[in-house]
């Protein structure tokens, strides 16, 4: 399941978005990349342990040490800039260009920057709560994206996304409701993270309880971070696409 587009109209240029999806592209390209190619797997993977959250390296006593690191706190902020490969980044930032502009359009950039970051750093800190021996790096923006998934939930509980399923060798679109959406998206989440906590903590996969940590992070956070003042009221003829801000469906345009 693929969200395509969303059905809220934008008065304002997505700056803040374009800006952190150009960030994760540069991190990747031109640190992660030339590190491999530079040092081979024995250097990336010294990067990643380095910069990567390893929950076991704030949880488990005297494991930091006897790995060479400390008790850096950095690594909850910059997990959040790295990839474990191309389609991975991707993936993430696709999503983030769905979802982000929307939510950007209602914060304003600044507003929205601080709060990806914060979204970031909530879903490292449920991530690494909830995997506290884990020894592998975390890495990836999608906590964070989740968190501004909730936020797009929280202020467009309205609003259609367009979602496109492949079936076969042919995609298959259709609309669905954001809250549906959300829904399904959750209990996802939540089934899967709660299989996660079953495995052996030296087993790697999807960081389940950062999203989980991050969508209900931007969720409860989002309405503190409006602009100020606040949008003019809706005009009649409101929504470029026939939809409100909010996303619900203009009378006017059928």
């Amino acid at each position: 399941m693929f969200p395509i587009s969303t059905t809220v109209a934008l008065r304002h240029p997505p700056f803040a978005t374009w800006a952190l999806i150009a960030l994760n592209v540069f991190v990747f390209f031109f640190i992660q990349v030339p590190i491999a190619k530079a040092g081979g797997e024995a250097a990336l993977r010294a990067f990643l342990m380095h910069w990567g959250l390893v929950p076991a390296r704030y949880f488990v006593p005297g494991w930091a040490a006897a790995h060479g690191l400390d008790g850096d706190l950095l690594p909850f902020l910059t997990n959040t800039f790295l990839h474990g490969g191309f389609a991975h980044l991707l993936f993430n930032m696709w999503t983030l260009y769905i979802f982000g502009p929307a939510v950007e359009d209602r914060m304003g950039s600044l507003n929205y920057g601080l709060f990806y970051l914060a979204c970031g750093l909530g879903a490292s800190f449920a991530h690494a709560v909830m995997n506290a021996n884990s020894v592998l790096p975390a890495i990836g923006a999608s906590g964070a994206i989740a968190g501004v998934v909730g936020a797009y939930i929280r202020l467009f509980p309205h609003s259609r996304i367009v979602i496109m399923i492949p079936v076969l060798f042919f995609p298959f679109f259709f609309e669905l409701h954001a809250l549906a959406f959300a829904a399904i998206w959750f209990v996802t989440q939540l089934t899967s993270g709660i299989t996660a906590l079953f495995l052996p903590p030296n087993v790697g996969g999807v960081a389940w309880w950062a999203h989980i940590g991050g969508f209900m992070f931007g969720w409860l956070i989002a309405t503190h971070w409006l602009r100020k003042p606040r949008y003019r009221p809706l005009q009649a003829d409101e929504g470029r696409f026939g939809c409100c801000p909010d996303g619900r469906r203009n009378r006017h345009f059928g």
